[in-house]
């Protein structure tokens, strides 16, 4: 399919993966918006049923009057045809987009509620929009709707009670929020990691600086056990030296009274 073949003036395209030069046919394509192109005579050229994987296809205001055309889509859950110029024909959607389960028509040529009874084939319809559309100025147009199509759930973004439908989208891109929801839960698998890591290594950091202030204090008390043993040999050297020149003073004492006795002898015999 080329692009011009599509004669798009808005055109987006949104897949599972998206190489960089690759030719569309290796893409799985789950996504198509296609809004504002051009149609041929109320027809798309260029959409096949080779979109066997489309999810989700918004034609608004492409100018079509018919859905006769569309691919068989056996995917499609998400159909956007606002704005265009379908007037009937949609027993044609529930040949070919059997799983359809959001459908908008606003905005169309629709008249009468008897054109919306083909809807009934379609089994998954869940959500249904008809703004816009002559329909909707019908008296009981919304209890008649539902009586109509008993699978509805909601009928122009609201239910039987009048309760606003939620977001929708979060259905149709089912696929994409699980691929969010797995990137997700492997950052977190990462961040745990990371913050084990963090926490060890806090943890190793602790150990060394109790190890490295343990060793401090052993090196304080090392200190205190040099000076007190250095100390104490100074302190028995002193002694030694004190008892040496104790004995040396009682030797010259002794020496001296030895001497003096013997100047006494000698005086005794000379007298």
């Amino acid at each position: 399919m080329r692009k011009s073949e599509l004669g798009p003036q808005s055109c987006h395209v949104s897949s599972s993966r998206r190489p960089s030069n690759c030719a569309l046919d290796q893409i799985v394509v789950r996504e198509l918006v296609l809004d504002n192109c051009k149609s041929n005579d109320g027809k798309i050229e260029g959409l096949t049923a080779e979109f066997v994987n489309l999810e989700f296809l918004s034609l608004i205001n492409v100018g079509l009057i018919s859905v006769s055309n569309l691919p068989k889509l056996p995917k499609l859950k998400k159909l956007e045809l606002s704005d265009n110029r379908i007037c009937g024909g949609l027993d044609m959607l529930a040949e070919k987009l059997p799983n359809l389960t959001h459908l908008n028509l606003s905005g169309n040529k629709l008249k009468d509620i008897s054109t919306l009874e083909p809807l009934k084939k379609l089994e998954c319809l869940k959500s249904l929009d008809l703004f816009n559309c002559e329909v909707t100025n019908l008296n009981d147009y919304r209890e008649s709707v539902f009586k109509l199509l008993p699978q509805l759930t909601y009928l122009d973004g609201y239910d039987r009670e009048d309760r606003e439908a939620p977001d929708s989208d979060a259905e149709v891109d089912g696929v994409d929020e699980e691929e969010d929801d797995e990137e997700g839960e492997d950052e977190d698998k990462e961040e745990d990691e990371d913050g084990e890591e963090e926490e060890f290594d806090d943890e190793e950091d602790d150990d060394e600086d109790e190890d490295v202030e343990g060793e401090e204090d052993e090196d304080e008390v090392s200190g205190e056990e040099e000076e007190f043993g250095h100390d104490g040999e100074v302190d028995e050297d002193d002694e030694d030296e004190d008892e040496d020149e104790d004995e040396d003073e009682e030797e010259e004492e002794s020496g001296k009274g030895e001497k003096r006795k013997r100047e006494t002898d000698d005086e005794g015999e000379d007298d």
